[in-house]
């Protein structure tokens, strides 16, 4: 039995590095990366204001990130529950409720057994997007996914749910995304075309993948 078009909620899928917190380039690899330590998460400016908006507009949000630090043996699993729990403290002190966190802990070069090779849930595999529609009752025509890289997008369009790039405020490069619906300077501009009600457009610019390893 299909979903009732009449209650099927619409939901926003969120990138967490780099569209609600900030990449950190850390000089041993030269790239932006996800945080290591809690003193290297930083919120981005203006993203609990945009999360806000979208969550008065009935948007229901989750988070879906590939976070491989562990299994490449950048930092330990504690780490990363502390840096989850700083993010959880910031969404509480806005009052936003997510419905559900989707972490990627694997690496196709992981060095920890177990977290290792390929796996079902790395972004641009779009099971958290389909595991979210099965478990809220999403309308995936009406949900979007919102992140910095490709992956992102790849992701958002294999489960049928519309497509932003966030464009990297350091490392923004006139390139294209063929999967991005639109690209927007931060989330903040992201939840005004969707707050506006804008068709997708076709990308004229977005940002380089060549500093990030997530």
């Amino acid at each position: 039995m299909g979903i009732d078009r009449i209650t099927a909620r619409r939901g926003i899928f969120l990138d967490r590095d780099g569209v609600i917190n900030r990449n950190i380039l850390y000089p041993d690899t030269g790239r932006f990366e996800s945080p290591r330590t809690i003193a290297d998460f930083h919120l981005v400016e203006n993203a609990v204001e945009a999360m806000q908006r979208l969550q008065r507009a009935g948007y229901l949000l989750f988070l879906v990130s590939n976070q491989p630090n562990y299994a490449l043996g950048k930092s330990d699993l504690h780490t990363l529950q502390k840096i989850h729990l700083r993010l959880k403290l910031e969404l509480d002190a806005g009052k936003i409720a997510f419905s559900a966190f989707y972490y990627c802990l694997h690496h196709p070069r992981g060095i920890v057994p177990g977290y290792s090779g390929n796996c079902a849930c790395r972004k641009p595999s779009p099971a958290s997007i389909l595991r979210a529609q099965r478990e809220f009752h999403l309308d995936l025509a009406n949900s979007w996914m919102i992140g910095d890289r490709s992956t992102d997008t790849e992701c958002g369009r294999a489960a049928g749910v519309g497509t932003i790039r966030i464009a990297d405020e350091l490392t923004q490069q006139p390139v294209t995304d063929p999967n991005a619906g639109f690209i927007a300077s931060g989330l903040a501009e992201a939840a005004m075309y969707l707050l506006a009600g804008m068709e997708p457009v076709m990308p004229q610019r977005a940002p380089s993948d060549r500093l990030h390893d997530r």
